[in-house]
């Protein structure tokens, strides 16, 4: 006789719907089905106004010849930031989620079967697979802004020119796309599970970022915003591809690459520190106001240039505390390996026994798995 079915069990392959296993395995169908109802909306004249909303860009403006700010190209479109942006947002932060599910699905998960690593690196493997290619997109679309806009032969348009209120079409997307891109970040915390140790380093730095972008897009420091990121991010490209290298086991290749970060970390600190002096302290002080005007978009106060020119000398101290007491740490440990090692081998020869039966046996312990030395910055 067959035994009867338990009716309380599931199978486990296919959750219950709506539970949160079948959210957390399906989230990117989900949200792609979201985005292609907004997308869908074009196609109808009765919502295509609502749609446009969400999927084009906003806030455009029409100028005349005369009054096109200097750092933009004639003939070009301009925008402005406004509150319609956060509808725009809040589409491209599904396309994002997207994106996201579609890397994991197809690379990084594939990659990771190959690899066999352990629980820890496969988050970090994860983590970094999705910041490389963020890191790597983010810094080659700035220069191509950079030096499409011709904005690094005239860096004194970081404050000549402000504000900045008018943007070309390719600084309003790379901003939309920057801060869609960071809150993403906060439900897929949610979607791969994330550990409870791992959950507080990552909401930091995630609301560090957004924070920075926000208050640039909305003080109109679009310019000095979209230099900043752009070395920053190819100080952060070089980190995460030395540590992907570390967990693909190419260890020269990914001493190197650390070798090579660790310049590009100390250079981009100063260079970040130099532009933000250039930029708010000498020269937005000469047409600094006494009071914001909001019709102009103009926040050249001494108060705020104070606050912001603070806030990112304290981001930078703490980014390089944080730097330095690492690497104090490591040269530490491996200080304290070396005579630990040099003891151990001492002591491995003076216990090998005289006969030749014995000498050929391994040493008591010798047959268990020497820890491999971890790379400098790949935890």
């Amino acid at each position: 006789m067959v035994p009867p079915i338990a009716r309380g069990k599931k199978n486990a392959k296919n959750p219950p719907i709506f539970s949160h296993e079948f959210i957390i395995q399906n989230h990117g169908d989900i949200v792609s089905c979201l985005a292609m109802i907004a997308v869908s909306g074009l196609f109808f004249e009765s919502s295509s106004p609502l749609a446009i909303v969400f999927i084009a860009l906003q806030h455009n403006v029409t100028l005349n010849v005369d009054k096109i700010p200097p750092l933009l190209p004639p003939h070009s479109l301009t925008y402005t930031n406004g509150l319609k942006d956060i509808f725009t947002i809040f589409f491209y932060t599904l396309i994002c989620i997207v994106a996201h599910a579609v890397i994991q699905e197809y690379i990084l998960d594939k990659l990771n079967r190959r690899m066999h690593l352990s629980k820890l690196k496969h988050s970090k493997f994860n983590e970094s697979g999705q910041l490389l290619v963020f890191y790597a997109a983010s810094a080659v679309t700035g220069y191509y802004i950079l030096i499409k806009e011709d904005y690094l032969s005239r860096i004194s348009g970081l404050w000549d020119a402000y504000p900045h209120l008018y943007m070309s079409f390719w600084v309003k997307l790379y901003f939309i796309l920057q801060i869609s891109h960071w809150v993403h970040c906060y439900p897929e915390l949610y979607f791969q599970k994330v550990k409870k140790e791992e959950i507080v380093q990552r909401l930091q730095y995630y609301t560090i970022y957004l924070t920075f972008i926000t208050v640039c897009y909305i003080l109109n420091l679009s310019l000095l915003g979209l230099l900043l990121l752009t070395i920053h991010y190819t100080a952060e490209f070089l980190f995460h591809l030395s540590r992907l290298l570390y967990f693909a086991e190419k260890e020269s290749l990914a001493n190197s690459g650390f070798k090579v970060w660790n310049v590009a970390f100390v250079v981009t600190r100063l260079a970040t520190i130099t532009l933000s002096i250039l930029t708010l302290w000498y020269g937005l002080s000469k047409t600094s106001v006494h009071v914001v005007d909001w019709s102009t978009g103009n926040f050249n106060t001494f108060f705020i240039r104070v606050n912001c020119l603070v806030a990112l000398f304290l981001l930078q101290a703490y980014i390089m505390w944080n730097f330095i007491t690492f690497h104090l740490r490591r040269f530490r440990e491996k200080k304290d390996i070396s005579p630990q090692s040099q003891s151990a081998g001492t002591a491995s020869g003076k216990k090998q026994a005289p006969s030749s039966s014995s000498s050929s046996s391994p040493v008591p312990g010798s047959g268990k798995k020497q820890k491999k030395k971890g790379c400098c910055c790949c935890c």
